[in-house]
C-alpha cells in the first residue's frame, strides 16, 4: 500500500475512534466486488442492458406480466451465481460488533450487509430477496415468484389470495419507505462521521443523506469516481473498498 492509502486509512480510523455516532451509507460500488453489477456507471446495466422504464411503477401496474418477465431477467443478471459478502461488508460488520459503527444505511437491495453480520441495517430501497402481495400484504421469498415466471405463470401471484406479487424493492416512480427514510435521516443528523461508500450520490432523496452529514463537516466519501458531494466532504478517498475498509478496521 502507498503512503496516501495508509495515511487516509489512519485518518478515517481516527475519526471513527473519536465519534460518538458513526454511520455508513453504501451504494452499488459496495457490492461490485461480490459480482453484482453496477447500475449507473458508464458500463452499468441501466446504460447497457436494461431500460429503467421497464421497472417503473406504471409498467408494473399496466403490464405486470411483462414486468415480471423482465424482473426475472434482471435478477438472473444481478445474481448469475451464488454471491456473498466481500471483505468490505465483513469489515463494516466487524466495526459494528466492536461498537465503532452504529448503523449501515444502504441503497443496495442485495442483502449482503445482513449476510455479513451487520445487525442495524436500514435498507432504503428494500430487499430483493422478498416479494409482497399487492392485495393482502403477505410476504414470500422472491424465489417462489421467480419459479412461477420460469414456468410461464405470469404475473407472479400470491398463494394466499391470488393477488399480484411485487418485488419488495422501490421501483422507479415510487417513494422511499417512510420508516426507513426517517431512520436514515435521523442517523445522518446524529452522526459525527458518515462514510459514503461506493455510492455515486446521484439518486435523490437518498443522496441528500450525505448532504445532511456534509453540513457539519462529518462526511467522508470513499469512491473511485467523483461525486457531486466531493467538494462538501471533509475527506475524499479514491480506494478499493475491499482493501480500504479492512485497513480501517485493523487500525480502529
Amino acid at each position: 500500500m502507498d503512503a496516501d492509502f495508509d495515511a487516509d486509512a489512519e485518518w478515517v480510523a481516527s475519526r471513527l475512534r473519536d465519534a460518538d455516532v458513526a454511520v455508513a451509507l453504501t451504494g452499488a460500488g459496495m457490492s461490485t466486488a461480490s459480482g453484482i453489477p453496477d447500475f449507473r456507471g458508464d458500463d452499468g446495466i441501466w446504460n447497457t442492458e436494461f431500460d429503467p422504464a421497464s421497472f417503473h411503477r406504471d409498467r408494473f401496474v399496466n403490464d405486470p406480466a411483462g414486468f415480471w418477465r423482465d424482473r426475472l431477467r434482471l435478477h438472473e443478471r444481478m445474481f448469475p451465481d451464488e454471491v456473498g459478502p466481500n471483505p468490505g461488508h465483513d469489515a463494516l460488520a466487524s466495526l459494528e460488533s466492536q461498537g465503532v459503527l452504529d448503523a449501515v444505511i444502504t441503497q443496495n437491495t442485495d442483502g449482503l450487509h445482513r449476510a455479513a453480520g451487520s445487525e442495524r441495517v436500514v435498507e432504503l430501497h428494500g430487499n430483493a430477496a422478498d416479494v409482497v402481495c399487492e392485495s393482502c400484504g403477505t410476504r414470500f421469498a422472491a424465489e417462489m415468484a421467480f419459479e412461477q415466471v420460469r414456468d410461464d405463470e405470469v404475473p407472479a401471484t400470491c398463494r394466499t389470495c391470488d393477488g399480484v406479487l411485487k418485488p419488495d424493492v422501490v421501483l422507479f416512480g415510487e417513494q422511499l419507505p417512510r420508516v426507513a427514510y426517517a431512520k436514515a435521516t435521523s442517523l445522518a443528523d446524529d452522526a459525527d462521521v458518515l462514510l459514503a461508500l461506493g455510492s455515486s450520490l446521484t439518486v435523490h432523496p437518498a443522496a441528500g443523506i450525505a448532504g445532511q452529514a456534509a453540513e457539519d463537516g462529518s462526511l467522508v466519501v470513499v469512491n473511485f469516481d467523483e461525486t457531486e458531494y466531493d467538494r462538501r466532504a471533509d475527506k475524499v478517498v479514491r480506494a478499493d473498498l475491499t482493501e480500504f475498509l479492512p485497513a480501517i478496521e485493523t487500525r480502529v
